[in-house]
């Protein structure tokens, strides 16, 4: 009598399988160091919904790659075998199998990510840690400056929802005004930042750490989108429509600012970048930069934008942008 072959028992492979396939997913999916560095209170939120999307697509992959090259090499034709492959039929118990997990998981990651959103203060101001509120010291000297009343917020005991998209767009009564609010207007191919009541206006954001900083961004010509990578956070810049983003930077340093929606022909080269002060250096800055210390100011004051052509409007900070004199005479009225 012919010795029978040993085999593993199908329950023990698929155990061992599993066991793999889990194993090297979460392995994946914490150390995958695809995003950059965490800059501001909404980068980890983002960060662990990624981390977690990351596990199960790489769960995934492995399973449907897997039994892609196990079926390969398995039901592969025998040299010299011409005849057909033997006939096969649904599997009703599979199909339910395969469509009510992926199911389960589409469901839970939407609710997961509504959750992260409203963390992050999709749906109200205060939605989560990001909306700190303090007032820092070395910003309360800029109160006592002049021309320098609209640069730190002083706080209110109420203030009034508005209808506005975006990141703390909706706030909520009996909660603090932000300490910085800057103005943000997208036009083809730049971003001009504008701190209101104080005259001050800039290619580059300029902020300081640990304060709650408010974005009003706009647009003067077609839609673009405000994308900070480090911060993960984006909102776009509509025209006529005002959207915001509010956040707490955790850490100095300069990072990119970049257009996320394809805005033309110079999309690509729509760029600057947020620059996160201490408080101190926050502070030199604004003293240095005030309009009223320009000699030109006048000038810069007296002119109405809405009559203005994006080329004229741009040429004042071509030099700073880093526009080329090429492009503002190709832009369009």
């Amino acid at each position: 009598m012919a010795k029978e072959k040993e085999t593993v028992p199908a329950a023990l492979l698929t155990l061992t399988i599993g066991i793999a396939v889990a194993g090297i997913s979460f392995w994946v999916g914490q150390n995958s160091n695809l995003l950059p560095e965490q800059i501001s209170g909404q980068a980890p939120l983002v960060d662990n919904l990624f981390k977690i999307m990351l596990t199960i697509s790489t769960a995934l992959f492995l399973l449907v790659e897997g039994a892609i090259v196990y079926a390969m090499i398995k039901f592969r034709n025998k040299e010299g075998d011409e005849t057909d492959g033997p006939p096969t039929e649904g599997n009703f118990s599979l199909e339910i199998f395969w469509t009510a997990i992926p199911s389960f998981i589409v469901i839970a990651l939407g609710l997961y990510s509504v959750q992260v959103y409203n963390q992050m203060g999709g749906f109200e101001a205060n939605g989560g840690m990001a909306m700190a509120h303090r007032h820092h010291p070395a910003l309360a000297q800029l109160a006592s400056l002049p021309g320098t009343s609209g640069l730190i917020a002083q706080g209110t005991e109420e203030t009034t929802p508005g209808n506005h998209y975006g990141i703390g767009g909706q706030p909520k009564l009996g909660q603090p005004d932000p300490e910085i609010e800057v103005n943000v207007t997208g036009l083809q191919y730049a971003w001009l930042f504008n701190y209101p009541n104080s005259g001050i206006t800039s290619g580059e954001l300029h902020i300081p750490i640990n304060t709650d900083v408010q974005l009003n961004i706009t647009a003067q010509d077609v839609i673009h989108a405000f994308w900070l990578p480090q911060f993960r956070l984006k909102q776009d810049a509509l025209p006529g429509e005002t959207t915001r983003l509010r956040f707490v930077a955790t850490q100095t340093g300069t990072y990119p600012v970049v257009c996320a929606e394809l805005c033309g022909s110079y999309h690509g080269a729509m760029r600057t970048q947020v620059i996160v002060h201490s408080e101190e250096d926050y502070v030199n800055w604004v003293k240095e930069n005030q309009i009223a210390q320009n000699p030109q100011s006048d000038r810069a004051l007296a002119v109405n934008p809405q009559t203005m052509t994006d080329s004229e409007y741009l040429a004042p900070y071509a030099e700073e942008l880093g526009i080329e004199p090429e492009i503002l005479d190709q832009l369009h009225s």
